[in-house]
């Protein structure tokens, strides 16, 4: 690989995560100008999320026709098109209508990237590389903070559109770094290449694919419920202050940014399967420390365990693709696990959401512990049917 390529393909994931919390640090000044209620920001991000999923599903398609490195440029574009929008919307229409090439060009890259660095990169590149997303969701609502303060909402997302053009310049300057790159379903050989490429209906039918894309969608599940309902169980259920709650939840995010940089250490004398499961432990520590009454003062402890242990299991599962299941399904398999994923951030919080207004927010820790179990099956499942493969 090209020295030059790999920080590229991080400034890339720094991209993808720069807007993923934009909107919701801005919603609540956004709303009353958009003439909207504090809850429709959910129809947009189910906008995104759906077209998330569509695009990683064509990833294969897209990145086989026009290359790996064309498309990440393009789809750092169409982000960077969709937050321009977002700074000139003046109604709630306008915002769903920019929200389809968000989706579009956030799932795009998402999956091609993946599979690149599956294929090409060391176990460590693949933690670092999602570190370098955290990197970016971490400097969006500041970037957005800022501009609040200084400004309007629309400037927030003008400036976040800007910097997103100036990495689409760069990146567009990288391609000859990925001229002649194999993409990843041909990384095989001449006689993997002539090979025609498999259904998903197939894929399907390989030993190990339903479990991963369980235990994957499970995971996302914990990730998505864990850090969209925190401040929320630390105010009615650990009953602090607002304002002290979302500062707890922020150290979810922390965790998982932190403990990624780690990872990439630790894969160095760690197997992708031995990480996951230690992700497990951590998050199952931290799981056990919300459900002991005893111990509420204790749940910015037990956020920062959660984040630590979501940490490296993305990443590992992801890398774990192309030997689990051989690079020349390594695209299309990535394609599939993050459009699960979304599926995943796409269900499992707001079906949460009706739980802890039907019943209680203290099932919290039961939910999150339901799906814990759940990807520790699928998980064990998966290693002992691709060992026999």
């Amino acid at each position: 690989m090209p020295a030059g390529l790999l920080p590229i393909i991080y400034l890339a994931f720094i991209a993808l995560g720069l807007p993923d919390s934009a909107i919701g640090s801005a919603w609540p000044t956004m709303a009353p100008a958009l003439g909207a209620g504090l809850s429709w920001v959910g129809a947009v991000s189910m906008i995104i999320s759906a077209g998330t999923i569509v695009s990683s599903l064509m990833s294969v398609r897209v990145v086989d026709r026009f290359g790996t490195g064309r498309v990440t440029a393009t789809s750092v574009l169409l982000t960077a098109a969709a937050l321009m929008g977002f700074s000139l919307s003046g109604e709630f229409w306008q915002l769903c209508l920019w929200a389809i090439p968000y989706g579009l060009g956030a799932g795009a890259v998402d999956a091609a990237l993946n599979a690149y660095v599956a294929v090409h990169y060391k176990s460590q590149h693949m933690s670092w590389l999602h570190c370098m997303w955290g990197v970016g969701a971490s400097g969006g609502p500041v970037i957005m903070s800022m501009c609040l303060g200084t400004g309007t909402w629309n400037d927030g997302f003008r400036v976040l559109g800007i910097a997103q053009l100036v990495i689409v310049a760069v990146l567009t300057l990288s391609l000859p770094l990925w001229k002649d790159r194999k993409l990843p379903h041909k990384a095989s050989g001449d006689a993997v290449q002539g090979r025609a490429r498999r259904t998903r209906r197939e894929l399907l039918g390989v030993r190990g694919v339903v479990p991963v894309l369980i235990c994957f969608f499970c995971y996302c599940s914990v990730e998505g419920t864990c850090g969209n309902w925190a401040a929320t169980y630390c105010t009615l259920a650990g009953g602090i202050s607002a304002s002290t709650a979302a500062s707890w939840a922020s150290l979810f995010y922390i965790g998982i940014t932190v403990g990624r940089g780690v990872s990439g250490f630790l894969t160095m004398r760690l197997k992708d399967e031995q990480m996951i499961r230690l992700g497990q432990i951590l998050i199952a520590a931290g799981v056990v420390v919300m459900l002991v009454p005893g111990l509420r003062h204790l749940l910015p402890v037990a956020l920062v365990l959660i984040g630590s242990g979501c940490a490296p299991i993305y990443p590992s599962i992801i890398h774990a693709t192309p030997k689990r299941f051989g690079e020349d399904v390594a695209l299309e398999l990535t394609g599939m696990q993050m459009a699960i994923a979304y599926i995943g951030y796409l269900v499992a919080s707001p079906a949460f959401g009706v739980l802890a207004q039907v019943i209680s927010v203290e099932l919290y820790p039961v939910y999150l512990c339901v799906f814990l179990l759940a990807m520790i099956i699928a998980a064990e499942w998966t290693n002992r049917v691709t060992r026999r493969a």
